[in-house]
């Protein structure tokens, strides 16, 4: 029995039956590229098959040099390559898993000058105009897409998918915007269509009727002529005619200006798309569901209600390799659910660095970073329950050491408890209920409303002490800064204080933003998926091309003024996969953004200001309230003496570093020190 019938349903692909309705998806690690790293991928992979992933799919491998992301990238070319992968294939298999290659030809997006497209259109987000495809180039990339799928076979793969989603080259040829070709590969939507049809038919040719071919089918482009739903039908239908085995969702391109993986996002928001698509295609091979499904219920229910044969996570793979393990044995609350942050995972991959997870710093350095059970038993005391904290306290249970885990408040999570209160930044909660849960299993001693005493720490027989006390927010020295209508960030966020009309914002980092999405807001459009849909303009009928709509956005219940001292714009720092989404957010709901200025004095009027080094233009923001989110401070007030008393003390977290909250490196390092303990 198990809570997740359909979830845990076996998949019957004909010649491979599948132990679960559960995908990993692609996610492109920064490993692929380098011979020397498959060693570290063999050992991601198969980590996962042991946590029970039915089908495991790779980041993408270029069929081609001209279908390189970027040089020196990953690609499937040689026989060579192909008897490096033995290694990959061999540890998932070992593991009872099955795992296909991904072959991504990125056509307009790949970042080198003999990048290749439909027509010779460049993209918005790419410096590099492609060149138009020559027929006879056209017929040699099909040929190209067979071979990397008959290597992928020699190379022990159970099967391959074709990357045709997300604006790649095959997506290019598909849409209108990027395809202006007047011969056999363009104008109508046949011809249009005909690159992808030909490209699985030649993979199933090379690979024979035995091979796992996932065709990733753009189910809504979300983008400007982009494709109709009735050419989305028709190339579902001509997909499975040319001999694919799955259809797996793909949603939106790179460049559209529609968020589809971010935490605002409302859990499986394209679902919907996806049983629209299952019902009318009328097709026989299984359709699977993607974007936004993170945990085992969201999965169940979208299996139960039929829109989709099974469904694709790549995050969550990351944030927890036991998943599956765990939904099948009911322990779903132990799940360390993805919170769909893309700090340290699509952060990372388009900032060309190795990706891992913010709540999982294990991910993809298995082998670089273990949590191996000790063989010397130490009591130890950490002092904090924030993210760090958190982290250090249960890695150090899980080896084997006895943790007593103080925290002055009366809840764990420190600034997770705030940020989950940030309107569609309500995951985080699910990593505090995460970490309460791992607090049981691994046996910490918890001590809330406890704030840990100098004299119980040096009497409590201690061999270490973590020190993971955090931060408290900083104050500026503004004149009037003590004025009845200011507060801290804190207090604005907790309802601690109550709030004016008209609210300035002081400090546009990553919190100024978060309390001015707060304060515009009346309902969370991640827990609403008709409103998050009409104010960004998704269009889950698609009705338009590309499924596109007029945004309507509901007024905010605050007038705000977002204010920064630095001239640079609001927002650079954010992270760069979400940090557009912040930014048109707050223009969508008319917050006021203003740089570069001199917080001269508060008083009854309002905020004073002022711009330059001359202080000229003074200007009065009149408001009713003000919101101070200025930076934050270090607590460290038992540092000094723990370290005179010659105790091991080791800070982490906002405690050692307070420049702007920086959840990954406070996780990350409070599980390489717990491995090094």
């Amino acid at each position: 029995m198990t809570a997740y019938p359909h979830l845990m349903t076996p998949l019957d692909l004909g010649h491979v039956r599948l132990p679960n309705r559960v995908v990993m998806g692609s996610m492109h690690t920064g490993l692929e590229d380098k011979a020397s790293d498959i060693p570290r991928l063999a050992a991601y992979f198969a980590e996962r098959a042991r946590g029970g992933v039915g089908l495991m799919i790779t980041g993408g491998y270029a069929p081609n040099l001209r279908g390189w992301l970027y040089p020196m990238a990953g690609k499937m070319t040689t026989r060579r390559e192909a008897r490096r992968h033995r290694q990959i294939t061999d540890a998932v298999h070992r593991e009872g898993g099955r795992i296909a290659l991904q072959i991504l030809h990125a056509g307009r997006y790949a970042y080198h000058p003999l990048s290749v497209s439909a027509s010779r259109i460049k993209a918005p987000i790419n410096p590099f105009r492609p060149w138009s495809l020559s027929q006879r180039r056209i017929r040699s990339t099909i040929a190209d897409f067979a071979r990397a799928a008959r290597l992928a076979r020699e190379a022990g793969y159970d099967g391959v998918e074709v990357m045709g989603s997300e604006g790649y080259l095959l997506n290019q040829f598909l849409a209108p915007r990027t395809n202006r070709r007047t011969d056999e590969w363009g104008g109508s939507p046949e011809n249009r269509r005909r690159l992808p049809v030909e490209v699985v038919r030649a993979i199933r040719e090379a690979v024979g009727p035995d091979f796992v071919v996932v065709y990733r089918l753009s189910m809504v482009d979300l983008v400007e002529d982009g494709q109709t739903w009735e050419e989305t039908v028709a190339l579902a239908q001509a997909v499975e005619a040319a001999g694919a085995s799955l259809i797996n969702t793909g949603i939106g391109w790179h460049e559209a200006r529609v968020p589809t993986i971010v935490t605002s996002v409302p859990r499986a928001a394209f679902a919907s798309i996806t049983g629209r698509l299952k019902r009318q295609a009328g097709l026989a091979i299984p359709v699977v569901a993607s974007n936004r499904i993170n945990m085992p219920d969201v999965a169940e229910s979208i299996l139960a209600r039929g829109d989709a044969d099974a469904v694709s996570m790549a995050r969550p793979m990351l944030a927890d390799p036991e998943w599956v393990a765990k939904a099948a044995a009911g322990r779903a609350d132990e799940i360390n659910t993805c919170i769909a942050c893309n700090q340290a995972c699509l952060d990372h991959t388009f900032a060309k660095k190795e990706a891992t997870c913010l709540v999982n710093p294990r991910a993809a350095r298995e082998t670089l970073l273990t949590l191996a059970p000790t063989r010397h038993t130490l009591r130890i005391a950490v002092v904090g329950a924030g993210p760090a904290g958190l982290s250090a306290a249960t890695a150090l249970a899980q080896r084997g050491h006895d943790v007593d885990l103080f925290e002055a408040e009366a809840e764990i999570g420190g600034q997770f408890g705030l940020a989950r209160r940030i309107p569609g930044k309500e995951e985080f909660a699910e990593t505090i209920r995460y970490y309460a849960r791992l607090i049981e299993t691994a046996g910490v001693k918890l001590h809330l409303s406890h704030r840990a005493t100098l004299e119980e720490l040096l009497t409590g027989d201690y061999r270490h002490v973590v020190v993971a006390t955090g931060v408290v927010p900083r104050v500026p020295s503004i004149p009037g800064i003590e004025h009845p209508m200011v507060m801290t960030y804190a207090e604005c966020v907790r309802g601690e204080r109550t709030l004016g009309r008209r609210v300035a914002v002081i400090g546009a980092g990553g919190i100024g933003v978060d309390v001015s999405e707060f304060l515009t807001n009346r309902t969370s459009p991640a827990l609403d998926l008709r409103l998050w849909q009409e104010e960004w303009g998704v269009e889950p009928e698609v009705v338009h091309r590309g499924g596109l709509n007029a945004p309507r956005v509901e007024p905010s219940p605050h007038a705000v003024t977002l204010l920064q001292r630095k001239t640079t714009s609001i927002g650079r720092g954010l992270g760069r996969t979400t940090g557009w989404v912040h930014r048109a957010a707050l223009r969508a709901k008319g917050v006021e953004q203003v740089k570069g200025v001199n917080y001269e004095r508060i008083d009854d009027a309002g905020l004073h200001i002022s711009f330059g080094g001359k202080r000229e233009n003074p200007r009065v923001v009149e408001v009713d309230s003000i919101v101070v989110c200025a930076g934050q401070e270090s607590v460290r007030d038992l540092v000094a003496d723990l370290e005179a008393a010659g105790v091991p003390t080791h800070v982490i977290g906002g405690a050692d570093v307070a420049a702007e909250l920086d959840a990954k490196r406070a996780i990350d390092q409070g599980t390489r020190l717990a491995a090094s303990l």
